[in-house]
């Protein structure tokens, strides 16, 4: 084998790699990332105890709070009711944008899209949508439902219409040439193409949907993590009303590296851990 052949192989950077000085503790990123995090939880745990219990608390109270609300089943009960609205209008957003968006693309395109800006559908106008929802469909699954699709699907409809439009022209060209169907060619060339674009509005889709189930629920009070937080803020329990808070931060972080990982699997091409 030729020098040339094993740089292809992969073997001499291996070599090099193993050569290599093992980078020190302080120079890589998860010192600093972690470090941090546990820097600003010893701030906390200290001060926390300072601070009139009434409108703060701090990590050793709030880890026992969260093993009571484990143990008593009403964590995993009012989270079990979050998931599953997230998961239906989070699965109607994917269902619905991703279609939507591709024949948007395909059939008549529309460049403003590219351009728009995807906060301002969540701003004032979109939470005090809200209520309206609630009124119209009542307080029930089917208004919480519809609250995270309707955050939800922007992102994964403007992410998936960018990704199909960026598509390689030539690519396209070549399954022409090739007297490829329409169908042919979003299952070959549009989908394969716009799939790292597709996973991006998916991962902004899932705290967006996690936005609007918190607020679906802060309105209708009767159901999911979102009614733990305004029930034990009410009666002035901040550890207890930490709990669900921090559980959502969990969930976010949690279904996002889940996300990336499904992402390098189906399409290792796309980059997912840059």
């Amino acid at each position: 084998m030729t020098a040339v052949n094993e740089a292809d192989a992969g073997t001499l950077p291996r070599a090099a790699a193993a050569g290599a000085k093992p980078i020190p503790i302080w120079q890589r990123r998860s010192f600093y990332r972690y470090g941090f995090l546990i820097v600003i939880l010893a701030l906390w745990e200290l001060l926390g105890p300072l601070v009139n219990p009434i409108f703060f608390s701090y990590p050793s109270k709030i880890a026992v709070a969260f093993v009571q609300l484990t143990l008593s089943g009403e964590l995993i009960h009012y989270m079990m009711q979050s998931l599953e609205v997230l998961g239906l209008g989070l699965g109607a957003a994917i269902l619905i944008g991703i279609p939507l968006a591709v024949l948007m693309a395909r059939v008549r395109p529309v460049d403003w899209a590219l351009d728009l800006p995807i906060n301002a559908l969540y701003s004032t106008p979109m939470v005090a949508l809200v209520p309206i929802l609630v009124l119209w469909f009542g307080i029930y699954l089917q208004a919480k439902v519809l609250v995270v699709f309707l955050f939800a699907v922007f992102p994964i409809l403007i992410n998936t219409y960018q990704g199909v439009r960026e598509c390689d022209k030539n690519m396209i060209e070549v399954a022409r040439s090739f007297r490829s169907s329409e169908w042919r060619m979003w299952q070959d060339v549009l989908l394969p193409f716009a799939l790292p674009y597709i996973a991006a509005g998916i991962r902004l889709a899932i705290g967006r949907g996690l936005v609007g189930m918190v607020i679906a629920e802060f309105y209708t009070t009767i159901s999911g993590l979102g009614f733990m937080i305004t029930r034990y803020a009410n009666i002035f329990e901040m550890d207890k009303t930490f709990v669900p808070v921090i559980l959502l931060m969990f969930l976010g972080v949690t279904l996002t590296a889940g996300l990336k990982w499904v992402e390098r699997r189906i399409a290792p091409w796309s980059r997912a851990d840059t």
